[in-house]
């Protein structure tokens, strides 16, 4: 069932008969975290909670096909769905922080994260003024806030990785990638070119993030003992 409504999420987005792939989507998401539910694996509450929040923004976006919060001029759906996604995605950070040592994180990896940290805003300034033409100050601000958490996501989720160097933290830091593609893949979509193939492949790396997301979140993390070389004398 997962498999059929991904691949009808998929041709949905592509045809651009959006109210139809937001029923897909929602119905997806909902299913998808009964299914973690089900399974025994919310015992994990970050990435519950970061479920049910993206499941709540994907739900407002479907009722803004009936119902629209517009005031002078102000789109309350786009604020609030933003935020949501937002929320979500620091729900996420959380699940993948609460793990890391950051003494040693940051005893190891100085450069790394320098070079991370400055990379991060280049990349957040030059994808959000691609759209800076085409939002208000609000808009812009509320983007470039949407951008610097998925950057920070991938960010952080690519330190975890290198950390702790096993499985569950490679998916993870893979679901990270698609998740930060998709949005910026849909980013261009919305506010550069409106282009079918665009359509298509950013909705294929969001279905491919939560494949990951789900198959990190079976695993455990593997601990490395410390071990000679040498045998002792």
């Amino acid at each position: 069932m997962l498999v059929i409504l991904s691949v009808a999420f998929i041709i949905l987005e592509v045809q651009q008969l959006v109210f139809y792939a937001d029923i897909a989507s929602t119905v997806l998401l909902l299913l998808f975290t009964f299914l973690y539910i089900r399974g025994k694996l919310s015992r994990r509450p970050y990435l519950l909670y970061f479920l049910i929040t993206f499941t709540i923004s994907e739900i407002i976006s479907l009722g803004a096909n009936f119902v629209t919060l517009t005031t002078d001029s102000i789109d309350y759906n786009y604020y609030v769905g933003n935020f949501l996604y937002m929320l979500a995605y620091v729900f996420l950070i959380l699940r993948c922080t609460i793990t890391m040592n950051f003494k040693d994180i940051i005893k190891r990896f100085p450069v790394t994260i320098a070079i991370l940290a400055i990379l991060g805003v280049f990349c957040v300034t030059l994808i959000t003024e691609t759209a800076q033409n085409q939002l208000s100050t609000s808009e812009y601000v509320t983007e470039f806030l949407y951008n610097v958490v998925v950057m920070a996501l991938v960010s952080i989720a690519l330190i975890n990785y290198m950390h702790k160097d096993d499985n569950k933290a490679m998916l993870f830091f893979i679901a990270t990638m698609f998740i930060f593609f998709s949005e910026m893949i849909q980013l261009a979509y919305y506010y550069v070119e409106d282009m079918v193939h665009l359509a298509a492949i950013y909705s294929v790396f969001l279905v491919l993030a939560f494949l990951f997301l789900y198959l990190q979140s079976k695993l455990k993390h593997e601990r490395v003992e410390d071990f000679n070389l040498l045998p002792n004398n």
